[in-house]
């Protein structure tokens, strides 16, 4: 990874740094400079700095950029739970930790490269996202669907997009949720400070809608079912930090100290989708069993060994 060596000149000095870095002549636009930053590749005087923080003329800058990305995703040897296949779809239970698509920072060890590997050439409109047609955050598993072909493509993203597809999630929140059931209608937009946090508060935002039920209650926690009516980043996870209820294990909405010794990621699964098949005009349920961690952790709370919680 080529490393560049900066100063700030006197024109720059005051200067946000993600602007500097996009004015320095490296071919950054500001958000590829924020990520940089955001991901430590940036330091100024020997010293990681947050991308809004003013630099001063005669500063020193250091920049490490990665690579180009490749043109397309590479295949990939990696292992898959299929769960369906036919000629139109293919269903897996995505393992938690799992990228969907090569992206900035991560081009290889993703679902779509393992896609890859063993079906071939996927359709898709991105040439980095052959066959995706929704998608499920890094560490959430469970049940997706991909499209094999051009038609089944249209057909699936026509489905996602109008909101007819039913998806029910299982997750397990901090605390015990009170109500049986309840409606969560609080609409959706970037964090106003942490760019990486999405927010019911942030300035700008989008309808967002989740229906959540109480299956069981434990010493200081729940286990909920949650079926999303629309699709927004974090959703879920969002939402039910919102009301109070965080998913254990989310480090970026609400993770207890305690959290890691339960789970090491949040404890969000999709459990099942429900679409109609794209050839076959018939609706059809597909279900995810839930991953080891996510089962082991109801193991701990229904045997009521989970101290931590109790003294919640």
């Amino acid at each position: 990874m080529p490393r560049h060596r900066l100063t700030v000149g006197p024109d720059h000095g005051g200067m946000r740094l993600d602007s500097f870095l996009a004015a320095a002549g490296l071919s950054l636009s500001r958000s590829q400079a924020r990520n940089l930053i955001d991901a430590g590749a940036v330091t100024v005087e020997g010293a990681p700095r947050k991308a809004a923080q003013a630099v001063r003329a005669g500063d020193q800058v250091a920049v490490d950029v990665p690579p180009p990305p490749p043109a397309v995703a590479a295949p990939e040897a990696l292992p898959l739970t299929v769960l369906h296949e036919d000629d139109a779809l293919i269903v897996v239970n995505k393992a938690p930790g799992m990228v969907v698509h090569p992206a900035p920072g991560r081009w290889h060890g993703t679902l779509v490269n393992a896609l890859l590997h063993r079906w071939g050439a996927l359709p898709g409109y991105e040439a980095t996202r052959p066959g995706i047609v929704h998608r499920l955050d890094r560490d959430t598993s469970g049940v997706m669907v991909i499209a094999r072909t051009a038609v089944a493509l249209e057909h699936l993203g026509g489905q996602f997009a109008a909101r007819t597809v039913a998806k029910r999630y299982l997750a397990v929140v901090r605390g015990v949720v009170a109500r049986d059931q309840l409606v969560i209608d609080a609409a959706i937009g970037r964090h106003r400070v942490e760019r990486k946090k999405m927010s019911t508060r942030a300035p700008v935002s989008r309808a967002a809608l989740t229906r959540v039920r109480v299956l069981e209650r434990y010493a200081g926690a729940t286990l909920v079912e949650a079926a999303p009516e629309t699709g927004r980043t974090h959703q879920i996870r969002v939402h039910l930090a919102a009301l109070g209820h965080p998913i254990v294990g989310d480090a970026l909405y609400g993770r207890a100290a305690g959290d890691a010794r339960l789970i090491a990621r949040h404890a969000l699964h999709a459990a099942s989708l429900t679409i109609v098949h794209p050839e076959r005009g018939t609706r059809h349920t597909f279900d995810a069993e839930l991953w080891p961690d996510m089962a082991e952790l109801l193991v701990v709370l229904r045997s009521g060994t989970d101290d931590s919680a109790r003294s919640r």
